[in-house]
């Protein structure tokens, strides 16, 4: 029997709703359980690909190719469990799916309504494919008391009463804020967050309290009795050094056994956390620090970036190193602080991205990191973008560029047009609508055995996910090679450069996947774990 935990927040948003889940499902699962975590997004777009990394962060991308909130990353990162299609689903997607509904005449010429076709369609989301699960967590986005979030409380309040007693626990994340003008924690946010959430029936079983400083006894007897719930059930949700501490300290606070005395599970599974405080402890107790350089145009907004931080943080605790990102925006990247920045890398990484913004100031960072010899690692259009410096300034190419960026002769980067996965055909052109259209998800690739890629895989062949529309272009494959340019991984058949290399250069990578995407914390993905090392190496000599 599946038991569903649902997570919902109030007062504000960016409390961590996200983290909060994907801790409580590595809690579970240190006690034995299996677990299953889902999103549920009351936004109108039918997915976040489309959407600006300014407004909603990064857009995380499953083995199956979907783009999802970036809450799947921590949700994958913590349980180590793969999301897929069935893990993430928005507003647009649920009325996509009524509207299709009623026009095949599913609904026998009913009047479509919120309640119950839209809710309906909610609860099927929730309660589908969960076979063989001890435990789901669905996380609703925004904050109780948004319009758009409505049909999604009314649909888990129909679950807590159609499911059977002690299969739903509702755990309520909120702000339990510090006013230092008072020197006093304020305890009414919370209280009218749950008289929001109680008066579209919903009692909360489990409320985390998220606040700066911990709590009173008589904080915590104030929310108990204002909120209608045991004194055992207000569970502490203080700051800490590192999310990667959290699991213990919800541990320590008792909120998983909470969680599960509140589904009338008495007796829990031992609980086994070695490999948390392992990791712990290795962020804690670092043998020295290394600067890496990450250069974009989304860095005023770090969630952007949020897999590709931390993969390198993994990538330090791989190396008992703490990894001191400095984020440098590629429009500024000429001018003399940076450039001064710059000289004091012992990495430099080019993240994923699209457009003509920025562009050349990551070309040129580059160059710097090619000519110095200092260790450099290209993902995705960083990668491409390696491509066009070294057929510009290696190879001579005249006017080598990106068809995304300008209308070259000499499209080293170009469009792909039509590609295969699992037998089944994709075609696109520049015409194509944005959404959806990119290659997506994971895809094989075979790596050249004379190079450093295959010495850090210890593998021929790999799997790696994907996100992106254009590819670099095979046809400039022989000039690049004349220059240096090692090819180190290809599309099994021959087409599509997967990874390329620098030769006579300590550590020069580019790969078109984003590896970040598959980085744990107790298992470092192993260009992340290198890159790191070859930048330490780099540091001991500056």
């Amino acid at each position: 029997m599946t038991r569903y935990i649902f997570i919902t927040g109030g007062v504000a948003s960016s409390l961590g709703k996200g983290i909060a889940s994907a801790a409580l499902g590595a809690l579970l699962q240190a006690r034995g359980y299996s677990v299953k975590l889902r999103k549920l997004d009351p936004y109108l777009n039918v997915d976040p690909g489309t959407m600006s990394p300014f407004q909603h962060g990064e857009v995380f991308v499953t083995e199956d190719g979907t783009e999802t909130d970036l809450d799947l990353g921590h949700y994958e990162r913590f349980t180590d469990v793969n999301s897929s299609v069935e893990d993430n689903i928005t507003t647009g997607q649920i009325y996509n799916k009524v509207i299709e509904r009623e026009r095949k005449g599913d609904y026998l010429g009913g009047t479509v309504q919120i309640i119950p076709h839209v809710t309906d369609q909610i609860k099927e989301f929730v309660l589908n494919n969960n076979k063989g699960v001890d435990f789901c967590l669905c996380e609703i986005g925004g904050t109780v008391g948004d319009i758009e979030g409505l049909p999604f409380f009314e649909a888990i309040r129909q679950l807590g009463n159609e499911l059977p007693d002690n299969q739903t626990c509702f755990v309520h994340l909120t702000l339990v804020p510090y006013i230092a003008a008072a020197e006093e924690i304020k305890t009414k946010p919370t209280q009218h967050s749950v008289k929001e959430l109680r008066s579209i029936g919903i009692q909360p079983d489990v409320l985390l309290c998220r606040s700066e400083k911990r709590l009173d006894q008589s904080d915590i007897k104030k929310i108990a009795v204002f909120c209608n719930v045991s004194e055992k059930s207000v569970i502490q949700a203080t700051d800490v050094k590192t999310i990667y501490e959290i699991p213990k300290v919800y541990m320590q606070n008792g909120f998983d056994t909470q969680v599960l005395a509140s589904l009338n599970i008495k007796r829990p599974k031992k609980i086994n956390l070695r490999k948390w405080n392992k990791v712990v402890n290795s962020l804690n107790n670092p043998k020295g620090q290394v600067n890496i350089g990450v250069i974009g145009k989304y860095v005023d907004l770090k969630d952007a970036y949020k897999s590709l931080s931390e993969a390198l943080v993994h990538g330090g605790i791989a190396n008992d190193t703490n990894v001191k990102i400095h984020w440098i925006d590629s429009e500024k990247i000429k001018t003399k602080k940076n450039i001064r920045l710059l000289k004091s890398l012992s990495g430099i990484l080019i993240p994923g991205g699209f457009g003509k913004r920025g562009s050349e100031g990551k070309i040129f960072a580059i160059n710097y990191a090619r000519i110095n010899k200092i260790p450099f690692f290209g993902i995705c259009f960083g990668m491409q973008l390696a491509v066009i410096e070294a057929a510009r300034n290696l190879a001579k190419i005249d006017n080598a560029n990106s068809s995304e960026l300008s209308n070259t002769k000499n499209p080293v980067v170009g469009l792909m047009t039509e590609w295969e996965k699992n037998d089944k055909k994709f075609q696109r052109d520049s015409n194509s609508d944005y959404g959806g259209t990119m290659r997506l998800g994971s895809y094989p690739a075979v790596l050249n055995k004379n190079s450093l890629s295959y010495k850090i895989y210890k593998t021929k062949n790999i799997n790696e996910r994907h996100r992106h529309r254009y590819e670099v272009n095979i046809n400039y494959k022989e000039k690049l090679e004349k220059i240096g340019m090692n090819f180190a991984g290809i599309s099994p058949d021959g087409l599509l450069p997967e990874i390329i290399e620098i030769k006579n250069h300590p550590w020069f990578i580019g790969v078109q996947f984003h590896p970040e995407l598959k980085s744990r914390p107790f298992n470092p993905h192993p260009l992340f774990s290198s890159f790191i090392n070859a930048s330490i190496k780099e540091s001991k000599k500056k």
